[in-house]
């Protein structure tokens, strides 16, 4: 059972709209706070968008989506899992980057993930364009590659653009391999679908291990026996959840910068996530949310109940 002090503002006592917003209505800690060694899992937001390459405005994401993250409520309908008395969990804040300076900002986000690591807390991330996982991932990584299940429409295994700027949204988990930080015999992903330049993130996957789910093969299959599949590949070493909000159908999911159609439900978005139940999570995010493409909200409010069904999945017990 967690402190009460870790526990979310009830709407009972406070009105949802009411109040500074915090990532759930959790308790704002600094890592100069005293009991900041005392969270267990540590919500951060990445506003960041510099590796975008199409339309912009992920780096306003962990805002909006800290907004609409108090109409989340302390129970999980179906499964009953009441998370926050589970573990303390806290709003940890924002990484402040340098919007002007790519490497700079990895080494902030680095560093600031590197302090909750050596902390013992487990992070679970608002984004911010993809390239955010990378430098989440060197810090988490230090000790040994991880596996990964990711979520997206999108590999995001490309070489480079424009010629040799290898650091884009479209190349975090080209590098993460690269260096060591994913083991991609470990790594599924899961959604993939769109036009497409050309074959060759997809010959690196094949070359390196890494398991692809189309989205052709996702809905021939079925949520349940492809999550059985990532489950498998991914096994009981620790291992890093990435979900890219594209990964779901524009209709359910307009606000992100390169939407692809074609893709799950907002049910099927939810439903994905309580199939990682069982996985030892080292750390999850949520990225490409794109306030400005989201005008009405609903982007962000699924991007959020997505977050919480993560946290909830980070709370699961391993599978023996």
């Amino acid at each position: 059972m967690s402190d009460p002090f870790f526990h979310p503002v009830s709407g009972f006592d406070l009105p949802r709209f009411a109040g500074v917003p915090t990532f759930m209505r959790l308790p704002h800690l600094t890592p100069d706070h005293p009991r900041f060694a005392e969270v267990e899992i540590g919500l951060v937001g990445v506003p960041w968008d510099s590796g975008t390459t199409n339309r912009p405005g992920p780096r306003h994401g962990p805002r909006q989506l800290r907004d609409a993250s108090t109409m989340i409520r302390a129970q999980h309908a179906s499964t009953g899992v009441r998370p926050f008395e589970a573990a303390n969990c806290a709003d940890l804040g924002d990484v402040g980057p340098n919007p002007a300076d790519i490497p700079d900002s990895m080494a902030r986000i680095t560093s600031f993930y590197a302090q909750l690591t050596a902390s013992g807390i487990r992070p679970l991330t608002a984004g911010g364009d993809h390239l955010t996982s990378l430098p989440v991932l060197r810090a988490l990584a230090k000790d040994g590659p991880l596996g990964m299940v990711h979520f997206d429409s999108h590999t995001d295994l490309f070489h480079s653009y424009f010629g040799g700027t290898m650091y884009t949204h479209g190349t975090p988990f080209r590098r993460a391999v690269e260096e060591g930080l994913l083991d991609p015999k470990r790594v599924i992903q899961i959604g993939i679908r769109g036009t497409m330049y050309d074959a060759e993130d997809r010959d690196f996957a094949a070359a390196n291990g890494i398991r692809i789910v189309p989205i052709e093969e996702f809905f021939a299959r079925g949520v349940e026996d492809v999550m059985q599949e990532a489950r498998e590949i991914a096994g009981q070493a620790p291992c890093y959840v990435s979900y890219d909000i594209d990964f779901v159908d524009p209709t359910f999911a307009p606000g992100t910068g390169t939407p692809e159609v074609g893709g799950p439900n907002s049910y099927q978005a939810l439903q994905v996530c309580r199939e990682l139940a069982g996985l030892n999570i080292a750390g999850a995010d949520l990225v490409e949310v794109s306030p400005p493409f989201d005008q009405a909200g609903g982007t962000a409010f699924l991007g959020v109940s997505i977050m919480f069904e993560l946290l909830c999945a980070m709370l699961s017990k391993p599978v023996a």
